[in-house]
C-alpha cells in the first residue's frame, strides 16, 4: 500500500475533514481512510494519467471524462494518482456519470485513497473556493496568534523574574510542559502540566545527549543540528540549545513535552522564545544576568567613584587600566517618534546589545547613550538596519570619560548632518596639537574666547557649541542647522554675534583656523595628559 504525501512542511493546508463539514459542498466520502490528511489544494483533471501533473497534497476532482473502463485500468489510475502524492480524489456524478463507478470505489478502497461523492449541484470551482477561503482564513488567524504569542513572551521577557515567565508564556501557547535544563541535566524552571516520570527522564537525558553533540563541535567536529526530537508514551519532546555562556561548563537547552503535533504558530513561539532565552542566559546581552555590572551598581550607588568599580565592568581578559568607547545614538527609522519608556522595550535593547557588543545602554525614545568596554566590535551596519545613527568617542581611558562623552554627542551630531550611519571622533595625536605647550595652549583658549562670557542669551555655552559645530562642518550653514536642530538663520545670528564680540572676521581662513585650534584646548575638550 502506497501511502499518499501531505503538502510540503510550511504550505498552507487544511485537514480533509474540513470541507466534508461544508453544507453547502454536499461532499460524501465513500471509500478510503477517515483520517486527518491534508488537503493543499484542489485540481480539476480530465486526462488518462495525470500523475505526471501532481506535487502532492491535492483533492483531485475529476467528473471521468477519459476514465478508463476496465477494472485494471482504474485500478493503475488509483495507483498512479496515489504514488504521485494525492492527498484524495472528487468525483463528479454528472455529467458523464450518473453514479460513482463501482471498480473506482473498489480501487480507491484498496490504495487508501479518500473518495469523495461530488453531487451535481455542486460545482468543481465552489469546492476550490471553499478550500482557499478556508485556508485564507486559517492563515489570519494563525497570524494573528503568532502576533499575541510574540507580544506575550517579549513581555514576559521584561518582568524581574524573565526566565520562569517566558517558559511559563510559551507553555501556554503550546499546551505543553516547557522546561529549561542546564549541561548537568538539572531542570532549572519549567512551567505547564508536568508529564510522568518517564517522561520526563527521557527529555533529561535528550537534552544532555544534544548538549553532548554541541561540546563535540566546539571542540572543531562536525556542527550537529541545535534542535533534537523523540516521542515517547504519546508525547512528542523537542529540544533546542541555546548559546553557550561564557565561562560556563556547557549550553543551556529548552525542552518542550507536547501531546499534539507541532502547528505553524506553535514554531513561531518556539522560535522567540528560544532567542529570548538565549539572551536572558547571556550576560552579554541587555537581557542578561549580569552579577559584576549589578555589583558595580550596588557599590557606585553605596559612594564608590566610577574609576573605582569601572575594572568590574571590563571583559575578563581586558589588559589593566582598560579603555572605554562612548557611543551616543538617535533613531530615525520607521519608528521614530514612538512611544518608547526610559530604558527601552527589552527585544530593542538586545538588538542594540547585539550590534554594539555591549550590554552597558541607556535607551530613552529615539535617543541612545551606551558604554562599550574594551576593544569595540561595532556592528554599524546592523544598527543602521535597526534605525540607529552612531557617533563614536576615542577610547578612553574611564577618568576621561566626560570628555568621551562629548566627543561621542559631537560626533553623533557630524553623523545627523552629513547622513553618515556613524562617525567616530578624529583623534589628533599625529597633529600639531600634539607638539604644542599645553599650559600655553589653554591659556590661549580661554584668552581668546573670554569676549564670550558675558554674552546674553543664548549664552556663551550655546554661542562656543554653535561655533565648533560651523567650523566643524565646514561652515555649512544647513549643516550646521540640521546637527543642533535649529533654523538655519538662527545659526546665521549666532556666528554673528561670536564675531562681533571676539571682533573678528570668521569668514577669513587664518582666523578659522586660529578659532578651531583655540576650541580644542578650552577645559573640558581634551583627555587628561
Amino acid at each position: 500500500m502506497t501511502t499518499p504525501h501531505d503538502p510540503a512542511p510550511g504550505s498552507p493546508a487544511l485537514p480533509l475533514a474540513t470541507l466534508l463539514a461544508d453544507p453547502e459542498l454536499g461532499l460524501e466520502q465513500i471509500a478510503g481512510p477517515v483520517d486527518d490528511r491534508l488537503i493543499g489544494t484542489a485540481g480539476t483533471t480530465e486526462v488518462e494519467d495525470p500523475a505526471p501533473y501532481l506535487i502532492g497534497g491535492e483533492l483531485l476532482l475529476t467528473a471521468g471524462v477519459r476514465l478508463p473502463q476496465t477494472p485494471e485500468g482504474i485500478d493503475a489510475y488509483v495507483r498512479g494518482v496515489v504514488g504521485a502524492g494525492a492527498a484524495a480524489l472528487g468525483f463528479g456524478v454528472a455529467p458523464v456519470y450518473d453514479e460513482v463507478p463501482p471498480d473506482l470505489v473498489t480501487a480507491c478502497e484498496r490504495h487508501s485513497l479518500p473518495l469523495l461523492r461530488v453531487p451535481v449541484t455542486t460545482p468543481f470551482v465552489a469546492i476550490g473556493r471553499s478550500l482557499y477561503g478556508a485556508i485564507a482564513e486559517a492563515s489570519t488567524r494563525d497570524l494573528r496568534h503568532i502576533s499575541q504569542a510574540q507580544s506575550a513572551l517579549a513581555s514576559a521577557a521584561a518582568r524581574p523574574d524573565a526566565m520562569p515567565a517566558v517558559l511559563h508564556q510559551l507553555s501556554s501557547h503550546l499546551g505543553a510542559w516547557t522546561v529549561l535544563i542546564d549541561a548537568q541535566g538539572r531542570d532549572l524552571f519549567s512551567a505547564g502540566p508536568r508529564p510522568a516520570p518517564a517522561v520526563r527522564q527521557q527529555m533529561l537525558d535528550l537534552a544532555v545527549r544534544t548538549m553532548s553533540r554541541s561540546r563535540l563541535a566546539r571542540a572543531g567536529r562536525t556542527q550537529p543540528p541545535t534542535a533534537a526530537a523523540e516521542h515517547h508514551a504519546g508525547s512528542r519532546l523537542t529540544v533546542h540549545t541555546l548559546p553557550g555562556r561564557e565561562g560556563s561548563t556547557g549550553p543551556l537547552v529548552v525542552g518542550i513535552a507536547a501531546t499534539t503535533p507541532p502547528t505553524v504558530v506553535h514554531r513561531a513561539a518556539t522560535g522567540v522564545a528560544t532567542v529570548l532565552l538565549s539572551l536572558l542566559t547571556s550576560p552579554r546581552h541587555a537581557l542578561g544576568t549580569d552579577s559584576a555590572g549589578a555589583g558595580a551598581l550596588v557599590r557606585l550607588m553605596l559612594g564608590a567613584s566610577p574609576a573605582d568599580v569601572a575594572p568590574a565592568l571590563l571583559p575578563a581578559d581586558a589588559p589593566p587600566g582598560g579603555r572605554w568607547v562612548v557611543v551616543h545614538g538617535h533613531r530615525g527609522g520607521p519608528e521614530a517618534g514612538s512611544s518608547v519608556p526610559v530604558g527601552g522595550d527589552p527585544v530593542q535593547l538586545a538588538a542594540l546589545g547585539t550590534a554594539l557588543s555591549t550590554s552597558y545602554l541607556d535607551l530613552d525614545g529615539d535617543a541612545l547613550r551606551a558604554l562599550v568596554p574594551g576593544a569595540p566590535s561595532i556592528d554599524a551596519e546592523a544598527a543602521a538596519r535597526l534605525g540607529w545613527t552612531l557617533g563614536l568617542s576615542s577610547p578612553s581611558a574611564t577618568v576621561d570619560l566626560p570628555t568621551a562623552d562629548t566627543q561621542a554627542e559631537r560626533a553623533l551630531r557630524r553623523a545627523l548632518a552629513t547622513g553618515e550611519p556613524v562617525v567616530h571622533h578624529r583623534a589628533e595625536e599625529q597633529s600639531v596639537h600634539g607638539i604644542v605647550n599645553a599650559a600655553d595652549a589653554r591659556a590661549l583658549a580661554r584668552a581668546r574666547f573670554a569676549p564670550l562670557d558675558t554674552a546674553a542669551q543664548p549664552g556663551p555655552a550655546v554661542l562656543l557649541e554653535t561655533l565648533r559645530t560651523w567650523l566643524a562642518l565646514h561652515c555649512s550653514w544647513d549643516q550646521t542647522a540640521t546637527a543642533l536642530q535649529v533654523h538655519r538663520n538662527t545659526v546665521r545670528h549666532r556666528i554673528g554675534r561670536v564675531a562681533d564680540l571676539l571682533e573678528t572676521d570668521v569668514q577669513d581662513p587664518d582666523v578659522r583656523m586660529e578659532l578651531w585650534f583655540a576650541l580644542h584646548w578650552l577645559p573640558g575638550e581634551r583627555q587628561q595628559d
